[in-house]
């Protein structure tokens, strides 16, 4: 289990993640070349910008502000997990307790819901995309993060926005999101074909479901094409809604706290302080909702073989 842990939060935080964001601005540029009056021509807006700003470009391969929180929350849930378990009593205390306490409330919660055997199968991805989403969503809430980085001067020479942040919240950049709803979507097919096989997998989407015969029987065939037709175009589409819901409410979370914190300069420390509350809660509730919907959609493709192996043995 932790060996599994370690290199799917790898895979997830290093491999699809490094892709180059070729839209990202470079943050050493807009310093030193940029005024206030430029920066206000070229349309620039005050908030979080869309795209992750480049911190270090090496040609062939960028590191942007948000590649460096997602490898910051990487390293140290790997370092505490490997801390938790190092010594293991049988009497959990300490940091073990904790890490016992929420990988067994994940199992059981998961189990609920999909079931022993398949919990069982998939339950290292569920927990790791869990665990990793939650802790990337509240790192992004530690002061600095997105406070703390480059910017334009105002009139009075003073810094009044920070318009490339050294770090940003791994969440709020859409690169991340999509690279773990591509992963899932890897291993989603690769649990559909182990249930069904590829003949039951082709059958579970257009195959005619119920009992008919003649014309009908015919009619409904068709019917069922075109139904996995349309099946296929949605299950083509859930890694881009599971990555931009994400992102979404993410992105817009960081921008709010943003704009609470300079709405009123003076009052800057004290009007973001309930939202920080409330995205507490978003993160945890969107980290839930990511991973009971991935869970979900192995459930509906992973439980037709078990659905006709009970048929038969009713029969019997």
């Amino acid at each position: 289990m932790k060996s599994l842990f370690t290199a799917v939060l790898l895979f997830i935080a290093v491999a699809l993640h490094a892709a180059n964001p070729a839209h990202s601005a470079d943050p050493l540029h807009a310093v030193a070349g940029n005024t206030p009056a430029e920066h206000a021509e070229s349309g620039a807006h005050e908030g979080l910008p869309q795209a992750a700003p480049v911190l270090k470009d090496f040609g062939f391969f960028k590191i942007t502000n948000s590649m460096l929180v997602t490898w910051s929350v990487a390293l140290f849930l790997i370092v505490f997990a490997q801390i938790a378990t190092r010594n293991i009593k049988e009497i959990p205390e300490g940091a073990q307790n904790f890490w016992e306490w929420l990988v067994e409330s994940l199992h059981d919660f998961l189990e609920g819901i999909i079931g022993h055997e398949l919990v069982n199968k998939t339950f290292w991805f569920f927990a790791t995309i869990f665990i990793f989403i939650l802790f990337s969503n509240w790192f992004g809430l530690i002061p600095g993060v997105g406070s703390i980085g480059w910017g334009h001067p105002g009139p009075d020479g003073h810094l009044h926005h920070i318009s490339n942040p050294l770090l940003r919240g791994a969440n709020a950049d859409l690169n991340m999101t999509l690279a773990m709803s591509m992963v899932f979507f890897v291993c989603w097919t690769i649990w559909a074909l182990q249930a069904n096989g590829p003949g039951g997998f082709l059958l579970h989407l257009f195959g005619p479901k119920g009992d008919s015969k003649g014309a009908l029987k015919v009619l409904m065939i068709l019917v069922f094409i075109l139904v996995g037709v349309l099946e296929v175009v949605s299950i083509l589409f859930r890694p881009v809604s599971l990555s931009f819901r994400l992102y979404g409410n993410v992105f817009a979370g960081e921008n709010m706290l943003e704009t609470m914190a300079t709405m009123k300069p003076a009052l800057g420390w004290l009007f973001p302080i309930p939202f920080y509350f409330m995205e507490l809660l978003v993160g945890l509730v969107q980290a839930l909702v990511f991973m009971l919907l991935t869970a979900v959609f192995t459930l509906l493709i992973c439980q037709h073989d078990e659905e006709h192996g009970h048929g038969e043995a009713a029969k019997h």
